[in-house]
């Protein structure tokens, strides 16, 4: 009798559900190796009496394994289902793990991400189809154990009302993304619709992608404040194209983009610095990239407070008012001979009041429009 070819989906199952060891208890040896596997495919109820080519019906064993199984019969049928069992409970034991905070279970999946990501871009993007085919096991396993983590800690990821707006709409999409991924090959020209959510290996510190500057000085403000308790902040960079700050992570230096909008979401989402938006960082960034653009210094005053600057002994406040007013300033309290700065452009002259004008000339204090900012700086 001619035996029929196992399908594809469920060969990828069975990788997935051996997490690339042998499915014995009793012995686990490694099957994906970088010489070639080792995997052979056992049916439970023999093939010549079922034609049972299910997934429920087949196990993944080394060789040994195996032949101990089907010419040996040094296990019973019912002795090699339960390992399909007792593999399912390791897996859930493993990889459902609940974490306290998405530091540590950053430290878990990154591992993971990495390997899928080096195979990705060693062999599929560099066209190399069977080293590709040899790896899809492994990413096939690591994938499992992703979706298990996440599943299991859904609360630690930031989420938002607007999907857009949602580092779970991403974990959403990568979870869609390993249930295609292991249902199907892309060798029968199926064209996949869940593909990888980039923005997954930005949340979790592995490549920064470029979105928008998250809008709030407020927010960047706070986790400055955070770091700098946790002795983890190294610098902050702004008034340059790509704003950063430095920060120590598990020992190494690293930078954080601050258009790298899903990484720096989850940040704010775990040390809980969402703020309004007061000062957009946007505007401030390119205020700052402006006095720089004239090779003129400044530095500010704290660390935590990005609004205000010290440049050539003057103090320099920032604010964004559509129209700055009397109140405004005596709220900001400034010091004789400080210049603030409204950042907000768009009603040109009109986004400062002449009431405020005239109480700031009373308090020895220079406003300035963004039209006026220019030339203060130039001059």
């Amino acid at each position: 009798m001619n035996r029929k070819d196992i399908e594809e989906s469920v060969k990828r199952k069975l990788y997935a559900e051996s997490m690339g060891r042998c499915m014995n208890p009793k012995c686990q040896e490694e099957l994906f190796r970088k010489n070639g596997d080792v995997i052979e495919k056992a049916h439970i109820d023999p093939y010549c009496e079922t034609a049972d080519n299910s997934f429920e019906n087949l196990i993944l064993l080394c060789p040994t394994c195996h032949t101990d199984f089907d010419k040996n019969h040094a296990f019973s049928p019912q002795e090699v289902l339960e390992w399909k069992r007792i593999r399912g409970e390791e897996l859930e034991r493993y990889f459902s793990k609940k974490y306290t905070s998405f530091e540590n279970l950053e430290k878990a999946v990154v591992p993971l991400l990495l390997e899928n990501r080096i195979l990705f871009e060693g062999f599929y993007l560099k066209e190399n189809r069977t080293m590709w085919d040899k790896s899809e096991a492994t990413i096939l396993v690591n994938n499992r154990k992703l979706k298990m983590l996440l599943l299991k800690n859904l609360d630690l990821v930031q989420s938002h009302s607007n999907k857009d707006y949602s580092n779970l709409e991403y974990v959403q999409k990568f979870i869609a993304h390993v249930d295609e991924f292991e249902s199907t090959r892309s060798e029968v020209e199926k064209v996949r619709t869940n593909l990888f959510p980039p923005e997954i290996d930005s949340m979790f510190g592995i490549k920064p992608i470029e979105d928008s500057i998250f809008p709030s000085t407020e927010a960047l403000e706070c986790l400055i404040d955070k770091l700098v308790l946790k002795e983890r902040l190294e610098t902050v960079v702004l008034g340059v194209d790509c704003p950063y700050i430095q920060i120590t992570e598990d020992g190494k230096s690293k930078k954080i983009f601050l258009n790298d909008t899903p990484r720096l979401r989850q940040l704010y989402f775990e040390y809980r610095c969402f703020k309004g938006v007061g000062v957009r960082l946007d505007s401030l960034n390119y205020a700052l990239k402006y006095i720089r653009s004239r090779n003129i210094d400044f530095h500010f005053l704290t660390e935590g407070n990005l609004r205000e600057i010290m440049i050539r002994n003057k103090k320099m406040i920032f604010v964004y008012k559509y129209c700055l007013n009397q109140l405004d300033i005596i709220r900001l309290s400034p010091e004789e001979g400080s210049v603030i700065v409204n950042l907000h452009n768009w009603n040109g002259e009109s986004c400062i009041s002449s009431d405020a004008y005239e109480i700031a000339g009373t308090m020895g204090v220079k406003l300035l429009t963004m039209k006026a900012f220019y030339g203060y700086v130039k001059k």
